[in-house]
């Protein structure tokens, strides 16, 4: 007699765990349901202290299309997993053993739906192969890339961007460098016009002032690395101690796993670069997202 009421229980049972893995999914990745074509444009705010602000609703946010507010149909917060690729400047000047201790705070703090890839660039660029959620393998990666003496910087985010293309969901390069690009075919002209192609976040970590062997070398500022991380809603770090660096990588992670994905349909595609801006209702808060954006259907994201 109790056979009977299970049997209808079972359907029931299996219908909402189907609705529970389906909510899950459509958690983990943007899904844009509109026929229209949507701007997806992720946003990181922070207080005044510079602290990360979560749990904000849509009415916080105000998006500016070329100084028009437009109509954010669109809203996403919580945790969204990304692909990173992990850029690491292994040149001379480098004190590999402090680089690769702080990297490992960021790989540590990858959630198992993250992926990542190890890279390095000196005389040379290398990856550590495939894309990857387990974060021994990518630990144990960094003692297998390659050192040399020279800084390909801008080939490096050129690499690494292109090894993104294709790769489904948000794609990240977070590059750490500790002096000046000095033997590059690209140009950061080069980079920032791939970045932007692509749709590519890059977060760049600058140690500015002491190189990490101790010596009292001093690094020019470089503004461009600045303006690619501005441009693309990316994080810059500019430090001047190393021992900044296990903190900042940490940090990355952290704003990486706590942004918002505004969307919004253009009302014009006229194929133009289109000037972006977020501005939040308390002005005790601090948006950070891309600053432009190209007005044309290739270029978008589309629900059909």
């Amino acid at each position: 007699m109790l056979v009977a009421p299970f049997t209808h229980v079972r359907p029931f049972l299996t219908s909402v765990i189907v609705l529970v893995m389906a909510a899950a999914a459509s958690a983990q990745q943007p899904t844009f349901r509109s026929s229209t074509r949507v701007v997806p444009v992720v946003t990181t705010v922070s207080d005044a202290q510079g602290r990360l602000v979560p749990g904000l609703e849509r009415d916080e946010f105000t998006v500016l299309d070329n100084g028009k507010p437009q109509d954010v149909t669109f809203f996403q917060s919580g945790v969204q997993p990304f692909t990173v690729v992990v850029m690491l400047d292994y040149s001379a000047s480098t004190n590999l053993e402090l680089l690769k201790a702080a990297a490992e705070q960021f790989v540590q703090r990858l959630l198992p739906a993250d992926r990542g890839q190890m890279g390095s660039f000196s005389d040379t660029i290398h990856f550590s192969g495939e894309f990857t959620s387990d974060q021994d393998d990518l630990i144990a990666a960094l003692d297998e890339l390659p050192f040399g003496n020279r800084t390909r910087l801008y080939d490096a985010i050129n690499e690494s961007i292109a090894v993104l293309r294709g790769v489904e969901g948000r794609r990240v390069v977070l590059v750490f460098t500790d002096g000046d690009d000095t033997a590059s075919r690209a140009d950061f002209g080069d980079v920032l016009d791939r970045a932007r192609e692509d749709k590519v976040t890059i977060s760049t970590i600058r140690l500015e002032s002491d190189y990490l062997d101790g010596a009292r070398k001093r690094s020019r500022n470089d503004p461009p690395l600045k303006r690619l991380a501005d441009v693309t809603g990316g994080g810059y770090f500019e430090l001047k101690k190393s021992d900044e660096l296990a903190p900042t990588f940490a940090r990355v992670a952290q704003e990486l796993h706590s942004e918002y994905t505004l969307g919004f349909s253009p009302t014009r595609l006229d194929g133009r670069e289109h000037k972006l801006v977020v501005r939040m209702k308390r002005p005790v808060m601090n948006a950070r997202a891309r600053g432009s954006y190209v007005a044309s259907p290739e270029h978008l994201a589309s629900g059909d």
